[in-house]
């Protein structure tokens, strides 16, 4: 029987509609612990990767990487501290508009910001690591 892995991410975004990301221009995020909990993690991961220190507001999506068995689940979190850094994950910190997102980050990552910032309600989508497959719900 295959395994999944559960990774956890945060689209950190400030009240100027700015988010931060990291050097390879992918949300900040990683592998869900066995015993932590989703939002715990989120707000784990940002920390370690960014230096901000951040709250969680609510799941916007749930995305599986249909090659490599990854599902992650995405959250809308606001900063609430910390400050700016890079980390042994992370090459560079920015805060990007919609536009620089289009721009600087690859199709199956950008779409979970911009889905996180849509407001519609959790997204469900499935990719194959460079694109989206089907249908989205």
């Amino acid at each position: 029987m295959p395994l999944h892995s559960v990774s956890v991410v945060g689209a950190v975004v400030r009240e100027d509609g700015r988010r931060a990301d990291n050097g390879m221009w992918e949300l900040p995020g990683g592998v869900l612990e066995l015993t932590e909990a989703p939002e715990a993690g989120v707000v784990r991961e940002v920390l370690e990767e960014t230096g901000i220190h951040v709250e969680v507001d609510e799941l916007t999506g749930v995305y599986k990487n249909t090659t490599r068995g990854i599902v992650a689940l995405v959250f809308r979190c606001k900063p609430v501290g910390g400050t700016e850094r890079t980390s042994e994950e992370s090459t560079a910190v920015d805060w990007l508009t919609s536009a620089e997102v289009e721009e600087r980050m690859a199709e199956v990552y950008a779409i979970r910001l911009l889905d996180a910032l849509d407001g519609n309600g959790p997204r469900v989508r499935n990719h194959d690591g460079r694109r989206f497959l089907g249908k989205s719900t």
